[in-house]
């Protein structure tokens, strides 16, 4: 399966110059959100992804994904995997589980996103799901943007990461796009402004 390639025809891979959710400055975006409008590449990504989840043996009750950006993936891999789907959202920038969804204590959970780059946003939501009884058992995302070591990829954890070490993390593909401080970005150096087109800020 060529992952690059499904962003690219659905003109989900952007090249220009882009502020990430880091901070951090690219001349490369994955905009998964045009991916996943079509409900049968969102179905057929959410398979793909089950079917390394489900090999793995991996015990699951339920999947959580932070709001915005992990909620379709979030749910296309949930009814894959035939458990129960949740979300977490910011309230006052902070993340929280609302809107009626509990977790019994040992629930085992398995986080997704849409894309993990560090894998801050998908663990923040892990500490609400923990402070709440719920046990993380792993992580999942469509793309891995090569700072974290997913299951089955020669990519080497990153100082950066902070998914935990202790859990497996699952991912279709690697997109190692190099990024830069705003203060040492090139593109910044050639006089272009660094667009924001991701859930935060757009």
């Amino acid at each position: 399966m060529d992952v690059k390639k499904i962003y690219m025809d659905a003109d989900a891979l952007l090249e220009g110059h882009f502020k990430l959710s880091s901070g951090n400055h690219s001349q490369f975006y994955l905009q998964s959100a045009k991916v996943l409008e079509d409900p049968k590449t969102a179905k057929f990504l959410a398979d793909e992804l089950a079917k390394q989840i489900k090999a793995s043996g991996l015990e699951i009750d339920t999947v959580c994904a932070p709001a915005l950006g992990g909620l379709i993936a979030g749910f296309a891999l949930a009814t894959a995997l035939d458990v129960r789907s949740i979300f977490a959202e910011r309230v006052d920038s902070k993340m929280s589980i609302r809107r009626g969804f509990e977790i019994k204590p040992g629930e085992k959970v398995l986080m997704c996103e849409d894309i993990i780059t560090t894998g801050g946003s998908a663990m923040e939501a892990a500490e609400v799901v923990k402070e709440l009884g719920g046990e993380i058992v792993g992580v999942a995302a469509l793309a891995n943007r090569g700072f974290c070591h997913r299951q089955g990829s020669d990519v080497v954890t990153k100082p950066n990461c902070k998914l935990p070490q202790d859990i497996p993390f699952f991912a279709l593909a690697d997109f190692t796009f190099e990024m830069h401080a705003p203060d040492a970005c090139p593109l910044c150096k050639d006089g272009s402004e660094a667009i924001k087109p991701g859930s935060r800020g757009n």
